[in-house]
């Protein structure tokens, strides 16, 4: 069997973030036979405009945010809540997956979304709106997928997600999930 390739795109572009930390937590949980992938260059990400996206002409940032999409078997969101909702860049990073539209690169591809906040309500709203976004884009989201996490600034203060067995069960869960839902073998999906 091949390796399954899951591309991550984190919501928070600070280098210390907490949601970026996850990211790196659930990619140590991944299975030898699963590859994990923190996308790089979300910022560089022009806002999705249709007079930038012409064929032949699209931006190379956001044709190679595209690829990196198309080449994944699942996505995994990984989203901090901003003023309610989820970070622009993350909304822009689905923006651009879902076009063309009717044929974007995250058309069809299973999507798991991650959320934390510094909330006790772990980053609700922000989820919410992912997975709606998500699910819009033509994305499929495995609900079986999903891990919220609030009070991350008191959890996550002095120990990395990575360092917390709860965290590491949780996020390993969701992995796990994704790749059976890339792989065909997600019951009750």
């Amino acid at each position: 069997m091949s390796e399954t390739r899951i591309l991550t795109l984190v919501g928070s572009l600070r280098a210390g973030s907490i949601n970026r930390r996850l990211a790196e937590a659930a990619a140590q949980t991944a299975p030898e036979d699963v590859a994990i992938a923190i996308y790089e260059g979300l910022a560089e990400v022009p806002f999705y405009n249709e007079d930038l996206d012409v064929p032949g002409s699209v931006p190379a940032t956001a044709q190679a945010l595209r690829d990196a999409v198309a080449a994944a078997d699942a996505v995994l969101l990984v989203t901090p809540e901003y003023n309610g909702t989820l970070p622009a860049v993350l909304k822009n990073a689905i923006d651009w997956a879902s076009r063309p539209y009717g044929a974007g690169s995250i058309k069809d591809k299973p999507v798991a979304v991650v959320s934390a906040s510094i909330s006790a309500r772990a980053a609700e709203w922000a989820h919410g709106d992912a997975v709606k976004s998500v699910g819009v884009a033509g994305g499929v989201v495995v609900e079986s997928a999903t891990v919220r996490f609030g009070t991350i600034g008191e959890r996550f203060a002095q120990v990395h997600p990575s360092e917390d067995a709860e965290a590491l069960t949780q996020l390993g869960a969701a992995v796990h999930e994704l790749v059976a839902a890339a792989n065909g073998t997600l019951v009750n999906a």
